[in-house]
C-alpha cells in the first residue's frame, strides 16, 4: 500500500524512497508504518518461532508500541500536504487493523491451542531423558478416559427403536460404507503409463519397507504391557520423507500368510473392528495385488488433531521371510478433500508377519508407520498419539482374530 501511494503522488521509486527514507521526515514520510510492521513482525517471529516463547507479554507490547506510534502519526503527519490523504488514511487504519488482528489470533487461538496441546502433553509426561514411547505402557488408563470420544471411535450404530435393529451390525455397515462408495464412483481409469509408473513405486516400496522390517537402526525400544515390542527411527535424509518411523512387533493367533491376505483382501471390512479407522474403501484395482485405497480417521490426540484422510497405492507380495503389504500416499485430483477433512500423506508404511517355525498357526506381526498429518501440530502430540494407534491396533487386531 505504501508503494500504490508513492505511485499516485506521481513519484519514482528512486525519489520516493530518497525523499521519505534517506531523507525521513515523521510529517511526511509514510515509510515509517512499513519499518512499524517488519519490526513487529521481526519481533512476534524472533520471540514465538525461534525462542519459543509461549507468554501474551511480547505480543501485548507490539501491539500497544505500534498502536502508539500510528496515534502519534495522526497528529504529527502533514495532512494539508498530501495529494492522496485517503490512500494515506486506508495505509495507517490498515496497520492498526493488522496489529490488533495479530493480537486477536495470538489470545484466541494460537493461546489457546497451545494451552491445550501442553494439557494433553502434561498427562503423558515421563522422567527426563526416558524414550519418546516410554508413555505409552503406562499412560493407557489415562487415554482410555480422555480419549474415548475423542480419539478413535466406531461407525455410528443404528439408532434406538429403528426398524433395522434386527438387521446385523455387519449388515449395516456394508450399507454404510456402499453409500460412501458414491463419492467415489466416478474415477478416471488409470492410463498404461500411469501404471507402469505404480508398479514401479510399488516395487521400490516393498524393497524399502524389507530394508526396514531388517534394519538394526531402530532405537528406544519398549515392551508394552501386551508383551510388543515398540520403536522408533529417523529416516536417512535420502529418503526424503518427513519425521520418524514407528514400529510395532507382536505374536498373534494366526498363519503369517492368512493375515497378510485378510488385511489385504479384507481392507473394505476394517471399519467392522479397526476403530481407528472411520472409512475404508478400495478405489481401484491394478492388479491382483497391487490396488489404490481410500482411508479415513476420526479427530485424535485429545481433538488437537482433526479427521484426517488418505489416498493410499497399496502393494502385497512375500520377500525373504516376511509376507509385506506395503502402502504410500498417491496424489490424485479423482478424490477431492472432503468437508471437516485434511489431506494426509503416507510416506511408506507396512504389516508384515513372519513364520514362527515352533506354531504355524502363529505369526510375528510388525506395523511399520510413516505418516504426516499435515498442520501445525506438536510434534510431541503426533508422536504420541501414533505410538497410542500401534498400540491401540494391535488390541483390536487381536480382539477381530478371536472373534473370527
Amino acid at each position: 500500500m505504501w508503494l500504490i501511494c508513492t505511485m499516485i503522488a506521481g513519484e519514482s521509486l528512486s525519489t520516493a524512497f530518497t525523499n521519505q527514507v534517506i531523507h525521513y521526515n515523521i510529517k511526511s514520510s509514510l515509510f515509517d508504518i512499513v519499518m512499524a510492521a517488519i519490526c513487529r513482525f521481526t519481533v512476534l517471529l524472533l520471540f514465538y518461532a525461534l525462542l519459543y516463547l509461549n507468554h501474551w507479554i511480547i505480543v501485548a507490547i507490539s501491539t500497544a508500541t505500534t498502536c502508539a506510534f500510528l496515534i502519534a502519526k495522526v497528529f504529527l503527519f502533514d495532512w494539508p500536504s498530501a495529494n492522496q490523504p485517503v490512500f494515506q488514511v486506508l495505509l495507517i487504519l490498515t496497520s492498526f487493523i493488522l496489529a490488533w488482528a495479530e493480537a486477536w489470533f495470538f489470545d484466541f487461538r494460537v493461546i489457546a491451542q497451545e494451552t491445550q496441546a501442553r494439557d494433553w502433553i502434561r498427562n503423558f509426561s515421563d522422567a527426563e531423558r526416558t524414550p519418546l514411547l516410554q508413555g505409552i505402557t503406562t499412560d493407557r488408563q489415562y487415554l482410555a478416559h480422555v480419549d474415548h470420544m475423542n480419539t478413535f471411535f466406531t461407525p455410528v450404530e443404528s439408532p434406538t427403536h429403528s426398524d433395522d435393529e434386527d438387521i446385523p451390525k455387519k449388515q449395516e455397515d456394508s450399507r454404510k460404507l456402499s453409500r460412501s462408495n458414491e463419492i467415489f464412483m466416478f474415477l478416471a481409469k488409470l492410463t498404461p503409463e500411469k501404471i507402469d509408473e505404480y508398479k514401479k513405486k510399488v516395487s521400490k516400496m516393498l524393497q524399502d519397507c524389507h530394508d526396514l522390517l531388517t534394519s538394526a537402526e531402530w532405537k528406544d525400544i519398549i515392551v508394552t504391557n501386551d508383551g510388543d515390542e515398540m520403536a522408533c527411527m529417523q529416516l536417512p535424509p535420502e529418503w526424503k520423507l518427513d519425521g520418524k518411523v514407528l514400529k510395532i512387533t507382536g505374536i498373534v493367533n494366526a498363519p503369517a500368510s492368512f493375515l497378510i491376505d485378510l488385511l489385504y483382501d479384507d481392507v473394505e471390512e476394517q471399519t467392522l473392528w479397526n476403530k481407528l479407522v472411520t472409512e475404508s474403501m478400495k478405489l481401484q484395482n491394478i492388479d491382483e495385488n497391487t490396488d489404490i485405497v481410500y482411508q479415513a480417521t476420526s479427530p485424535f490426540g485429545g481433538g488437537l488433531i482433526t479427521a484426517r484422510d488418505f489416498v493410499i497405492l497399496r502393494h502385497r507380495k512375500q520377500l525373504g521371510n516376511y509376507y509385506i503389504t506395503c502402502g504410500v500416499s498417491v496424489p490424485t485430483a479423482s478424490v477431492q478433500v472432503r468437508p471437516n477433512m485434511t489431506r494426509g500423506e503416507n510416506g511408506i508404511s507396512c504389516f508384515a508377519t513372519e513364520e514362527l517355525p515352533d506354531d504355524l498357526h502363529k505369526c510375528r506381526f510388525t506395523w511399520i508407520l510413516n505418516t504426516n498429518f499435515k498442520g501445525w501440530i506438536p510434534q510431541t502430540v503426533v508422536d504420541r498419539s501414533l505410538s497410542t494407534g500401534l498400540v491401540d491396533f494391535m488390541t483390536y487386531l487381536r480382539e477381530h482374530l478371536n472373534d473370527m
